[in-house]
């Protein structure tokens, strides 16, 4: 038996109260984080997790494709994305027990995991500063009372999302992203200084690059026509030095001083912070920044995207610059997701279709457009509309690496 979404309109009634109920039932669990529960209400419908969380889950029924692992990202996704808008700022009561009562990595200012009981996990956020005081309080009282406010306000958002998304699976698709960028941890063993990157097969980075080294980075384009419509890039990074708290991303194109129409654009677990150029033709800086300040070792996850306006502009490439200290060597799990190293994917308009597309590493511009031969390993298929490529070698600092393609009428 599961919880449907018929009867009243969601936002009110029946539905709110079974998502309140499937919410609390997640933030209370004290044997699994709430992305294992609801792949098991995916999974089995006759499961207890599908008795409670079926009002969440039965409208990801609307995902093209839908297999469990999607829809459980989904819910998941959509969760982390509203808890993203609560409160004012990052100091915000609600927000942080939200973000211990459902487990986001990581725990804010600590390098613990997050405990077993939701009181537990409220004791952790007592001494956040900023957040409860100074001195902080002696008990959990405050917490749990930011707790009831904060699920309450979640209950208000969420069941309409499901109402509005329950018939249009596309709209899904940008929280299976988001849940998916809000849950990977990144693989361990990481050149965390120079010494150690040279010793692991990488070069020196320069002295202006970003004190980070990206142990997994997946770069996901949507394109229109023959231009980049979306560019989402998730990050699994570890600091490089003390004191590292945010990326430093470009937006070249398509901005006039206006900060709602900045090109980047902060998915998860960072906040956008325009810098100003210091030359007029200097590209703009867009920072994000991070939730906390990291420490020489510490690894954190992010997500940000890019979009382009110039929708009649000719791509002949998708290019990453290695800024840092480097990409780990790229691997996949046992059903062919990337768990390491740089993941390339691109889905190319239906009714534009490259005529060849390959993968390259650390090219000029007139090698990478040079179309490799038939058999050259680095071609990849495209018919039917998406490519992608792990490279499973080192990106090096400075170092450029990308997918290139022809157009028919090139």
């Amino acid at each position: 038996m599961t919880i449907g979404m018929a009867g009243p309109p969601a936002g009110g009634g029946s539905a709110s109260a079974d998502v309140e109920k499937a919410l609390r039932w997640l933030a209370t669990r004290k044997d699994g984080k709430p992305l294992r529960f609801l792949r098991y209400a995916a999974q089995d419908p006759t499961s207890e997790s599908a008795l409670l969380l079926g009002c969440l889950v039965e409208p990801t029924g609307s995902l093209p494709a839908a297999t469990p692992d999607s829809r459980a990202y989904a819910v998941w996704g959509l969760i982390v994305d509203e808890i993203g808008k609560v409160g004012s700022g990052d100091e915000s009561r609600r927000r942080n027990t939200l973000i211990a009562a459902f487990r986001l990595s990581p725990v804010p200012g600590a390098e613990t995991a997050w405990k077993a009981t939701l009181d537990d996990r409220f004791s952790q956020l007592l001494g956040l500063p900023g957040v409860f005081g100074d001195p902080p309080p002696t008990t959990t009282t405050p917490a749990h009372k930011a707790w009831r406010r904060a699920v309450a306000r979640l209950t208000a958002c969420v069941p309409q999302k499901l109402q509005s998304l329950q018939h249009d699976g596309q709209g899904w698709q940008r929280y299976v992203e988001i849940g998916r960028g809000g849950s990977k941890q990144p693989p361990r063993g990481r050149p965390v200084s120079e010494k150690s990157s040279l010793a692991s097969g990488f070069r020196a980075p320069s002295s202006d690059a970003q004190p980070m080294f990206v142990e997994r980075m997946v770069v996901r384009v949507v394109m229109h026509r023959t231009t980049v419509l979306r560019r989402t890039t998730e990050r699994d990074i570890v600091a490089c030095v003390d004191g590292l708290d945010a990326f430093d991303a470009s937006a070249a194109t398509g901005w006039t001083n206006d900060l709602s129409k900045l090109p980047v654009k902060a998915i998860w677990a960072c906040r956008l912070v325009v810098r100003s150029p210091v030359h007029s033709d200097d590209p703009i800086a867009a920072r994000l920044r991070f939730r906390r300040v990291l420490r020489r070792g510490d690894r954190y996850s992010f997500v940000s995207e890019t979009w382009d306006d110039e929708l009649e502009e000719r791509r002949r490439w998708i290019n990453v610059v290695v800024d840092h200290h480097g990409i780990a060597p790229g691997s996949l799990d046992d059903h062919g997701r990337p768990v390491a190293g740089l993941t390339m994917q691109v889905a190319f308009d239906d009714h534009c279709l490259p005529e060849a597309c390959w993968w390259y590493a650390e090219q000029v511009e007139i090698e990478r457009l040079t179309r490799p031969q038939t058999g050259d390993p680095r071609l990849l298929e495209v018919g039917d509309g998406f490519a992608e490529h792990t490279f499973t070698e080192p990106c090096q600092p400075s170092g450029d690496y990308g997918i290139a393609f022809t157009w028919p009428a090139d």
